[in-house]
């Protein structure tokens, strides 16, 4: 085994993974790039993108190398902000994203087969964050709340995605590269906590596992037909909970309502398509289930500041092929 995977295993004990559970697995994974930033016991920060030749799956376990602390996952990180490689129309999963979880949360990780697989993962202990956020934190006190097992999902912003790239191609040999990743990963927990603060207020209380797997199951259902409104009744049954638990969890975990973020999904998607497949605004309203276009272009403008004929005509020069 080469010195990247060994080091790759090193930190996955340390993030709550057994090494002999995936001692075998590892050896299917080719590592493009591995860098791992160690400033525990505060912070550490690890930038990875690796192809698995084969799916496995393992379990990670409560993170011990913090005594509280969250964990940060940037996924579907880009080679450069607002390419488009890599995203699938109908797999939410494949966009550039954040996930929070606390560190005591259980939780299972998937490797797909021949997925290209693009994350910076930040764990940061609490109290050191507190000392960092101040004041503002009772803003985001569900965060900081010790006995709450919580999971969080959040859209990732252009900005973040600037950001994100800076810290994904920097490399270790530079002058004072600690204390760079350091400064540029609490920069993008700044904005990162700073859409939080956008998000629909919501009462936040322990998850487990079926309820985040639940929301999950209706959050692709959404996904994988943006050209059809979500049915009320189609997915209350899809989740197994009661009407009233799953609008509250899906809320917690997604901090939109369901038809809100089903609107924001469509709206991403008609951004894709306006830049990158010489499509007509009146034809991408369509394709996504518009008979208004009118409506189309007003909601396109709430999202992106722009309406979207003339967002197209300022976007589609940045991802000339």
């Amino acid at each position: 085994m080469d010195h990247e995977k060994r080091e790759m295993l090193r930190i996955a004990e340390k993030l709550g993974v057994s090494v002999a559970a995936v001692e075998e697995e590892i050896k299917n994974l080719r590592l493009n790039d591995l860098k791992i930033v160690d400033l525990l016991p505060e912070m550490l920060i690890m930038v990875r993108s690796l192809i698995s030749s084969e799916t496995f799956l393992y379990k990670r376990n409560q993170i011990e190398a913090v005594d509280k602390g969250l964990l940060i996952s940037f996924q579907n990180i880009l080679d450069k902000p607002g390419d488009g490689a890599g995203i699938t129309a109908g797999n939410p999963d494949s966009r550039p994203h954040v996930r929070i979880t606390s560190s005591h949360l259980e939780s299972e990780i998937l490797f797909p087969k021949d997925i290209h697989v693009q994350q910076i993962t930040i764990l940061v202990e609490l109290q050191y964050l507190k000392r960092f956020v101040g004041s503002d934190r009772n803003k985001l006190y569900y965060l900081f709340d010790t006995d709450k097992i919580f999971w969080i999902e959040e859209f990732m912003s252009p900005e973040m995605g600037i950001l994100v790239g800076q810290l994904a191609n920097l490399s270790l040999e530079n002058v004072l590269s600690q204390a760079f990743y350091r400064l540029k990963a609490l920069e993008l927990i700044y904005m990162l906590f700073s859409n939080l603060l956008g998000r629909e207020k919501t009462e936040y209380h322990d998850l487990s596992k079926d309820e985040i797997n639940a929301v999950y199951l209706v959050r692709n259902a959404i996904a994988s037909s943006l050209d059809k409104p979500p049915v009320k009744d189609g997915l209350v049954k899809l989740s197994g909970l009661n009407e009233l638990k799953l609008r509250k969890i899906f809320t917690q975990v997604f901090g939109k309502g369901i038809y809100e973020y089903y609107n924001h999904l469509r709206m991403q998607q008609a951004a894709e398509l306006l830049r990158q497949d010489n499509l007509s605004v009146s034809e991408v309203g369509y394709q996504l289930g518009f008979s208004n276009l009118s409506y189309f272009g007003r909601l396109f403008e709430k999202s992106y500041g722009l309406k979207p004929k003339k967002w197209q005509h300022q976007n589609a020069k940045l991802f000339v092929k």
